[in-house]
């Protein structure tokens, strides 16, 4: 079956119902677009044309109001083909750029404030995951003496991404032993990914026979899975459920409760960050239904992925269908990109 092509005038009046609704969160009515806009058509002919929409599941009809609102369809629609480009003011820029210039280099820190920064610009929930350490390669181990059974470990990789890991030994660690396995480790390790080094340390470590300097060995051998690991699920940074719970959707406290659910449910946030439509693209615009979880039905889901080297993470928001697509897309890609910019200069 051939899909419909819109008429002209049927894609302007679903544009117009689009921005009102984004405006007002109220249905809107045949008499407001035409006292709002100057299309040069009659009450009468808008209705006829709303309702030639709606037969064609564009728009949906409330029960309780004359009016009509976007279906996820409609919004698809108006995403793809009919809102303005999407352009970020001058203002809005500046902000943006001087609070991530200002931040301290720490990676974290930067997350953080870019996670604030995302729902303060756009009044959504911001989402950032931490960048992803599967295909981390290896730069340096440095091991630091905490105690005289506590080492704490600082890894590096190619990226200039650091981590630190606390372990307990159970024998008595002295700083000249700490800098022979420092070395060793670097010697063997350094410029493999995460992933090869978990599967093959207790391999690479068999000829290291100094039984002084076993214990620590162990250690890492033991914890492996603990110190090369992906910690982007520990590391999910959800900011500005005040700013989005400002939205007149949630005065429904069944929606409400709704929201606060997926804020404290992370595995499901880590989920959506994951989810993308195409791996050509980098951008993700997801609207309601087209969310495979059913608790997203009302929501729609924008993520743009940015960059350390060659590893990557995710940063997006969530919030209601009814948003202001063109600006919030282009404060997305905007603050993507210059997370990407800020961290390659870090490096």
């Amino acid at each position: 079956m051939t899909e419909y092509l819109l008429k002209e005038r049927e894609k302007a009046i679903l544009r117009f119902i689009i921005h009102q609704f984004i405006l007002t969160a109220n249905p809107v009515g045949s008499r407001n677009i035409s006292k709002k806009y100057d299309i040069g058509l009659s009450p009468a002919s808008i209705r006829n044309i709303m309702a030639d929409l709606e037969e064609l599941g564009y728009l949906d009809h409330p029960h309780t109001s004359a009016g009509r609102v976007p279906t996820d369809r409609g919004y698809r629609f108006y995403v793809d083909s009919l809102m303005d480009p999407p352009n970020l003011g001058n203002e809005f820029k500046s902000m943006v750029n001087v609070n991530l210039s200002q931040t301290p280099s720490e990676t974290e820190d930067l997350l953080k404030i870019t996670s604030t920064m995302l729902s303060n610009l756009t009044n959504q929930l911001a989402l950032v995951s931490y960048p992803k350490f599967e295909q981390a390669v290896l730069e340096r181990i440095q091991i630091v003496r905490l105690s005289s059974v506590r080492i704490l470990v600082v890894v590096t990789v190619q990226s200039g991404l650091i981590r630190t890991i606390t372990l307990e030994i159970d024998a008595e660690v002295f700083e000249n032993n700490i800098s022979t396995v420092q070395l060793f480790l670097n010697e063997r390790l350094s410029g493999l990914k995460f992933s090869d080094i978990r599967s093959t340390l207790s391999e690479r470590m068999k000829d290291f026979n100094s039984d002084l300097l076993r214990p620590i060995i162990r250690v890492f051998v033991d914890s492996v899975d603990k110190i090369f690991t992906d910690i982007s699920s520990e590391k999910t940074i959800i900011s500005g459920a005040k700013n989005i719970l400002t939205q007149p959707e949630f005065e429904n406290h069944e929606q409400f409760q709704s929201v606060i659910e997926l804020i404290e449910n992370k595995d499901v946030i880590i989920h959506i960050l994951e989810k993308k439509i195409s791996d050509d693209v980098d951008l993700n615009i997801i609207i309601g239904k087209e969310n495979e979880d059913e608790k997203f039905s009302d929501y729609s889901v924008i993520t743009k992925e940015y960059k350390v080297g060659d590893l990557k993470g995710t940063l997006g928001i969530m919030g209601p269908k009814r948003m202001d697509y063109s600006k919030i897309i282009a404060a997305v890609v905007y603050i993507a990109e210059q997370l990407t910019r800020e961290l390659t200069k870090q490096r």
